[in-house]
């Protein structure tokens, strides 16, 4: 039964998706549990719909990785994403005196009035410090330059405001504790992204179900985010409209689906089978799949903003299950400015698992590992027993308990704050004394009345006196 390991979940517009690994010394990570549900109506475009069953869902997912684990399960990290999340630029400026030197508590001031900003129906889950621009300079570090004009430029990632309200109702109902939230996108990003790739600039496009998000980096930064309310299950949809059933629709899609067809190919005259005694032309299929492609590729080449036309050396970087879609790349390439391209069929980190889901390598689980990557709290409750009673075996509690240092603060002063437990220094002199005690607790005690010993040698020492008097 596992005792250390990290849970995250993801909530998919196709499946909501559950993971339970450990973290190696080695920077790798063990899966030791993967459980999924592919619900209804339940999340549409990345966002909960329906509570209910969405509650259903986590509860299923939760109880197939305590079963796999034999371990109860107190926290799990959350991925966030869906339509309607999106970037914002904001700039905050502060007019100084003159000869002001910029400190941090300057700094900090700029930060907190960028994230008390109001957006309509929107929250701000997010804040990244892009740069700062003193007088007619722009710096990285502020702190120690003199200026009187001080200028804080950021990007606010938002998320609807009933989202989270939402998230935390299905959570808390299926008595499952949040340890935190982490936005799908930039946790995908740090897992499939490479350093030379967001230094030199680069967009990263995830062709999910209902969706398809477009992050674009550059100078080690994200610089642009929007989710885009198309992707491959449209393809799926358009295919039902040509009288084909959805499971069929899908299964052709997956076999037969291209995203360019070279035009010297001749496919006139090809047609592929549904079921029995049904057959569709290749012509009507491969228009069908290609429109909505180019549609989707139109969307992600208007969505990059035009400050990073032809400066994104990294190239373009494509991701999730519908990047799976034959000659995607090609289609890309076509369709765009970019002539880098690559898919990221897995993530960066080593992973050990035999779950098949992670042995494809088809970048449907990429998202939820990169979730996985960026926890870093024990998220294991107590063991579940196996004894006839059904009785659990108690574990330490992963709750930090009163006086005991929260995984907050671990890092920075858990080593210098002694823990209420553990054992004070004692002076000089009371630990001289407390040996002197122990010496003397380890002395046989006197009992306070006559012992055997001294009862017959009183005895003897009578008779002698007696004997003595009648001589």
């Amino acid at each position: 039964m596992a005792k250390d390991f990290i849970v995250a979940i993801e909530i998919g517009s196709s499946k909501i998706t559950g993971i339970a690994g450990r973290k190696n010394i080695d920077g790798s990570i063990s899966i030791l549990a993967v459980a999924k549900e592919t619900p209804s109506s339940c999340v549409k475009k990345g966002v909960v719909y329906n509570l209910d069953r969405t509650v259903q869902c986590l509860t299923t997912i939760i109880t197939k990785l305590k079963t796999a684990l034999k371990t109860e399960i107190a926290y799990a990290y959350v991925g966030v994403g869906g339509q309607s999340t999106r970037s914002v630029k904001n700039v905050i400026v502060k007019e100084l005196p003159e000869d002001t030197i910029v400190s941090q508590d300057m700094v900090d001031s700029l930060m907190d009035a960028n994230r008390s900003m109001q957006y309509p129906d929107s929250d701000i889950i997010e804040a990244i410090t892009h740069e700062y621009k003193l007088d007619q300079q722009f710096q990285i570090d502020p702190v120690g330059v003199q200026c009187t004009h001080l200028e804080g430029h950021f990007l606010n990632i938002l998320w609807r405001s009933n989202n989270y309200r939402n998230l935390k109702k299905c959570f808390s109902t299926a008595g499952i504790a949040i340890a935190d939230v982490f936005i799908s996108p930039l946790a995908l990003a740090d897992s499939v992204l490479t350093d030379s790739e967001k230094r030199s600039g680069c967009a990263l496009v995830d062709l999910g179900a209902q969706t398809t998000t477009v992050a674009v980096y550059s100078k080690n930064l994200l610089r642009h985010l929007v989710v885009i309310p198309l992707g491959s299950a449209n393809i799926t949809k358009d295919l039902t409209s040509l009288q084909i059933e959805e499971d069929d629709a899908e299964r052709l899609k997956l076999k037969y689906g291209s995203a360019y067809t070279n035009p010297e190919e001749d496919s006139s005259g090809l047609s592929y089978t549904i079921d029995e005694g049904r057959t569709i032309q290749s012509d009507t299929f491969i228009n069908a799949v290609e429109a909505r492609i180019e549609e989707i590729i139109g969307n992600v080449k208007f969505q990059i903003p035009e400050a990073y036309d032809g400066k994104l050396l990294g190239g373009l970087i494509l991701t999730g299950g519908g990047a799976q879609l034959k000659n995607i790349e090609e289609a890309f390439r076509r369709k765009t400015n970019f002539t880098k391209i690559r898919t990221a069929k897995f993530v960066n980190q080593e992973i050990h698992s035999k779950h098949p889901e992670l042995t494809a390598h088809d970048g449907t689980m990429n998202t939820l590992l990169g979730l996985l990557s960026k926890g870093n709290l024990n998220c294991a409750g107590r063991e579940i027993s196996d004894n006839l009673f059904g009785e659990d075996v108690e574990r330490p509690a992963t709750l930090p308990s009163e006086g005991a240092v929260t995984p907050e603060i671990k890092d920075k002063g858990a080593q210098q704050q002694p823990t209420n437990n553990a054992p004070k220094p004692e002076p000089k002199e009371k630990k001289e004394e407390k040996v002197e005690k122990q010496h003397v607790d380890n002395e046989p005690e006197e009992d306070n009345g006559p012992t055997k010993f001294r009862q017959w040698k009183d005895r003897i020492s009578g008779f002698i006196r007696q004997m003595t008097e009648e001589e």
